[in-house]
């Protein structure tokens, strides 16, 4: 027997694409992540905020998601910890040459950490599960199920669209790096991104 009602199931995936579609701070991270390292860390770093997603969903699913919303100073603290890292993100970038030799590459596996983290640190994506999921949700099916169903076909959808950007950023990235003017204007735009969406989300705590 299917854990969630297939006639749901059917309406769910094309709204779970169009969110997907929706640019938004995800796209955005991975936009920034393929442009500094190209299609391996873009890749990467969405599959860390589709896993981060899928955490989101399961602490959505068992109700903890209620639990944050109703403490403030959790949800500040959460957020503003997500904040303190983008902040440390941008300024990283910033003192890192995209070109020059002596630099690391972007490793998948930190790109995948920073995915998971900026996701992680966002409780407003377990507000957002809470808020559109329930819409799709059978109450006389297990509840835990099909939140982990949804949020698996949003984390697969956004895995695919956010890398996608994310690879076409970087392939774009490495014919512009050679030119140490557009280079730098890479890395302050890369830098940019990281602090707007720091910005964006002190921002929504603020206005919270």
């Amino acid at each position: 027997m299917m854990p969630v009602d297939p006639i749901l199931l059917l309406a769910f995936i094309p709204a779970a694409l169009a969110l997907n579609l929706t640019p938004g701070a995800d796209m955005l991270f991975c936009l920034a992540q393929g442009v500094r390292g190209g299609a391996r860390p873009a890749f990467a770093a969405s599959a860390g905020i589709s896993a981060g997603s899928l955490v989101n969903t399961a602490l959505a699913g068992l109700g903890l998601g209620a639990v944050v919303a109703s403490e403030p100073w959790l949800f500040g603290t959460i957020r503003y910890l997500g904040v303190a890292y983008l902040i440390w993100l941008a300024i990283k970038t910033l003192r890192s040459p995209l070109n020059a030799t002596d630099t690391p590459d972007v490793r998948p596996s930190r790109a995948f950490r920073d995915g998971f983290i900026v996701n992680l640190s966002n409780p407003k994506v377990i507000l957002f599960i809470l808020a559109f999921i329930p819409q799709f949700v059978n109450p006389s099916l297990p509840v835990l199920p099909q939140f982990l169903l949804y949020g698996g076909v949003l984390a697969f959808g956004g895995f695919f669209i956010n890398g996608a950007v994310g690879y076409f950023a970087g392939s774009l990235g490495r014919t512009m790096t050679n030119n140490a003017r557009v280079e730098r204007g890479l890395r302050i735009t890369t830098a940019s991104v990281f602090g707007a969406l720091a910005l964006k989300l002190a921002w929504d705590t603020q206005n919270t």
